[in-house]
């Protein structure tokens, strides 16, 4: 699990070494099945354009899991109300200077098809709903941070997605490049900009992520309880003939 703003679980900590950096996690248990939770923005809270997406990606990779579950704080530009959740099942990227492969020196180009995982995205759905939350599906637009967006860059970008946020991107693509099985499942914490009448602070930000951390929590829980032992998807043959 890679956990964003506001969002932690508690463990035995651990240390992973990777080739693009040292990463800092936890080994923990949820419904009987072992996991490693890292905090994707690490002790200092790395700001969304600094954190080593790399390093996280590999590092799970790793330890030895298979599937990834992503939480992530966005804005609605759309209907979704504050405390709601949306599964991502497609995104738009609009970053500048992070690192997105890790085939640098090697022409590899997985398919996008489908970037999201549709088993995981089923389980945390029906997580969602047994917890009687709000869920939705919805495209997920990637901005480089580590600003907030201004009014008229969200009337831009209504017409590429649903929701906004700035750590979403690349951890899909690294995932996909490890054959790793992903999905994210984001909490809406606000209306994005120009779509309520008073300013936006981060603190909200903050604020509204952990009135529903608790929840978040239960549902990721139910979900994991819900994933196959085998998987079934095509996530784990994601670079069958992506090489040229």
């Amino acid at each position: 699990m890679i956990g964003g703003t506001g969002f932690e679980l508690e463990g035995e900590a651990v240390s992973i070494d990777t080739p693009y950096g040292g990463v800092e996690a936890m080994r923990t248990e949820l419904h009987g099945r072992g996991a490693l939770f890292i905090p994707r923005h690490g002790g200092r809270h790395l700001p969304p354009h600094r954190v080593n997406y790399r390093a996280l990606l590999w590092a799970a990779k790793a330890w030895g899991a298979v599937r990834v579950i992503s939480t992530n704080t966005v804005g609605t530009m759309s209907w979704h109300p504050v405390g709601s959740f949306v599964l991502p099942i497609d995104f738009v990227e609009l970053t500048k200077s992070r690192p997105s492969t890790f085939f640098e020196e090697e022409a590899v180009h997985v398919d996008l098809t489908s970037p999201y995982c549709p088993e995981m995205r089923r389980a945390l759905a029906q997580g969602a709903e047994g917890a009687g939350s709000l869920v939705a599906e919805g495209v997920y637009v990637c901005t480089e941070g580590p600003h907030l967006e201004s009014p008229a860059t969200i009337r831009m970008l209504r017409s590429f997605g649903d929701v906004v946020g700035m750590t979403g991107y690349p951890e899909v693509v690294l995932a996909r490049e490890l054959e790793l099985c992903y999905a994210s499942i984001c909490i809406v914490t606000n209306p994005a900009a120009g779509m309520r009448i008073d300013e936006m602070s981060a603190a909200e930000i903050v604020d509204e992520m952990a009135k529903s951390a608790r929840l978040l929590r239960d549902i990721i829980g139910a979900a994991i309880s819900m994933v196959p032992e085998e998987r079934g998807c095509s996530c784990s043959r994601a670079l069958a003939g992506a090489r040229l």
